[in-house]
């Protein structure tokens, strides 16, 4: 079992995002265009063709958050390198949407999955304001064209949420309904509200975090649920017999509920702007990540299950990297928020954990998943998706909250 450090200095945290980059820079370059998506636990590239939007967009933001931490000028250059990509390859410029999956070879794109996806563009959105934010002041115009493509194509006003999913050409709406697009969305309006100062994305953010956190919760159990018909009803049986979807897993997702729970204290820091009165952000921040621990903690094996029924019984017992990543950045927002120790007991106590079962001491980076008793499944680190967005996101979130702590 490695030596656990300091996980209450900034430099230990400043240290592990910089081991994780050296896992993925430069080894992720593609210099025809793009990055590369599939790492093995070495590092070793094991898919150089498929890339796909959620790679493509989250490398645009580890590198531009590198590039803030840092102020290494190649990453700068990666930030441009990797929204040349999505400009020039995911883009349709008929459409104006962005290709979710495609093959690239010899400089060459194939559109593999031409659908639309509201949680696509939540992350070309999110991109574009970190790349704006890390000096790429292009930017600019496009993190408003990424806003008004989706207000126009899947903002739905009488319900105050966006609609999912539609084709390539926009002409079809798909019926599903789900809650990870619209708080992805409303992580990134944050993200383009402090790039831009534009007050109307903080307010959509807003908005987005009560729908969901208070309407529809009202409307299943008083908790997140994830899948919803088009009126937005609960849809308690949709992918009920595939509880390991890369995007829409069956089964309230705790992960989600801490990662809400950090998105409301970001609202709250900017609580003289909102139209609504904030009394409301940090009792539900607090509640939903309560639920979360109190429905998800493995007192046995460490860590936190991936989801669990309505019953509050686990469904799904597999440990997931950004679970446990997100659920440390609200455990140390809350303990900075409130200063109640038990947040930070947590914090502790679920950083020991990753950091003996989850962090790769040998090569870098997080593994992906693990089983319940935290044995592996594979050898594959970083499939399309991952690019550990999330467990370097997590360090730039504590870093800040660190330092308002007192012993």
């Amino acid at each position: 079992m490695p030596t656990h450090p300091d996980f209450f200095s900034a430099d230990t945290l400043t240290r592990h995002i910089a081991d994780t980059m050296a896992f993925y820079y430069p080894r992720c370059v593609d210099a025809s265009g793009g990055f590369y998506h599939y790492f093995k636990d070495d590092g070793a590239v094991y898919d150089e063709t498929t890339r796909h939007l959620v790679s493509s967009t989250r490398f645009v933001y580890v590198f531009a958050s590198a590039y803030r931490h840092f102020d290494n000028p190649d990453y700068q250059g990666m930030v441009r390198h990797g929204v040349d990509f999505l400009r020039r390859v995911h883009r349709d410029p008929v459409t104006g949407g962005y290709a979710w999956q495609l093959e690239w070879q010899d400089g060459q794109a194939r559109v593999i999955d031409g659908d639309n996806h509201c949680y696509g563009l939540a992350f070309v959105l999110l991109a574009y304001s970190h790349a704006l934010m890390a000096g790429v002041l292009e930017a600019r115009a496009w993190i408003h064209e990424t806003f008004a493509l989706m207000e126009q194509q899947f903002w739905e006003a009488e319900h105050g949420l966006y609609a999912d999913q539609a084709s390539a050409d926009w002409s079809t709406l798909a019926p599903y309904r789900g809650q990870n697009a619209n708080m992805h969305a409303c992580e990134a309006l944050l993200a383009a509200w402090r790039a831009t100062g534009h007050t109307p994305f903080l307010h959509r953010a807003e908005l987005l975090a009560w729908n969901i956190t208070q309407r529809q919760a009202a409307r299943a159990n008083s908790k997140i649920w994830e899948h919803y018909r088009p009126d937005w009803t609960p849809d308690w049986e949709y992918n009920l017999d595939d509880k390991a979807n890369l995007f829409r897993p069956w089964g309230y997702q705790p992960g989600h509920f801490t990662e809400w729970s950090k998105l409301l204290l970001q609202l709250e820091v900017h609580a003289e702007l909102l139209t609504r009165d904030p009394v409301w952000l940090l009792p539900t921040a607090r509640e939903l990540y309560a639920s979360a621990l109190r429905h998800a903690t493995d007192h046995e094996h460490g860590g936190l299950h991936y989801g669990f029924a309505p019953d509050g019984t686990v469904c799904d017992a597999d440990k997931y990297f950004w679970v446990q990543a997100e659920t440390l950045a609200a455990s140390a927002m809350l303990g900075a928020r409130t200063g109640e120790s038990q947040y930070w007991n947590d914090y502790e106590r679920l950083w020991a954990y990753s950091w003996e079962h989850f962090v790769d001491h040998e090569h870098g980076a997080w593994y992906r998943i693990l089983r319940a008793d935290n044995s592996k499944y594979s050898d594959e680190k970083s499939p399309a998706g991952k690019v550990d967005y999330h467990t370097m996101g997590a360090c730039y979130d504590i870093i800040p909250a660190l330092a308002t702590r007192h012993d």
